[in-house]
């Protein structure tokens, strides 16, 4: 089979050499100790596969800040120790016992193309034809269920945004170890919700729990 593979294309091979040639000479120091001490991020950030979602760049991190997981649609399953494959709960595992991060975010976003097929997924209108990605949405079926359904299509969709990240954050309370370090104040859980054309970031408020501008 690998034979069957390709070299990376001349445009991303031009943008790494222009990468290696400024960013990485500018910040060689860094790179050296990021790779003799290893990785020691204070934050988790669980955000959308979406090509327009760039966790680093709206906080400004660098290398070595942030630890980044990605999946459609930024969700958390449940706790599910049933010794299959499980790729979101054990970059969380990681992150809080062997990093010790002490922050987790769910990073959701505007117009996410996977809130909006998982929409459809519980409103009986998607494609039955993938293998995967109609079971992973199912994660949404509680956050589908506080929904108003005699609000217009767009009007669900927003409301499913907001609605899928507190599934999310619930969902993360049923990891004995996240709750664990919860209990031991090691560990603070953020919702944040991302404005792709505006820019805004709202985050969620526990004391009304509803989304506030920053």
């Amino acid at each position: 089979m690998i034979n069957k593979l390709s070299p990376p294309p001349i445009f991303l091979i031009d943008r790494y050499k222009k990468w290696k040639a400024n960013e990485y000479l500018k910040n060689k120091v860094l790179f050296k100790k990021l790779a003799s001490i290893g990785q020691s991020p204070s934050t988790m950030v669980i955000s959308c596969c979406d090509s327009r979602i760039h966790a680093t760049s709206i906080f400004g991190a660098d290398e070595g800040e942030f630890f980044i997981h990605r999946n459609i649609a930024n969700l958390v399953p449940p706790y599910s120790p049933d010794g299959e494959n499980h790729g979101t709960s054990a970059a969380i595992e990681y992150a809080i016992k062997e990093l010790k991060v002490q922050h987790l975010i769910i990073l959701g976003h505007k117009d996410c193309g996977g809130i909006k097929y998982g929409h459809k997924v519980h409103s009986d209108s998607a494609n039955t034809n993938y293998e995967f990605l109609n079971k992973w949405l199912t994660i949404l079926l509680p956050a589908y269920n506080k929904i108003q359904k005699n609000f217009s299509e767009q009007q669900q969709i927003n409301q499913l945004e907001q609605e899928s990240i507190k599934t999310s954050i619930y969902n993360l309370f049923s990891f004995p170890f996240v709750k664990k370090a919860i209990d031991e104040n090691n560990l603070l859980i953020h919702g944040l919700i991302h404005d792709i054309g505006s820019g805004n970031l709202k985050f969620l408020n526990p004391a009304t729990e509803d989304f506030e501008n920053l």
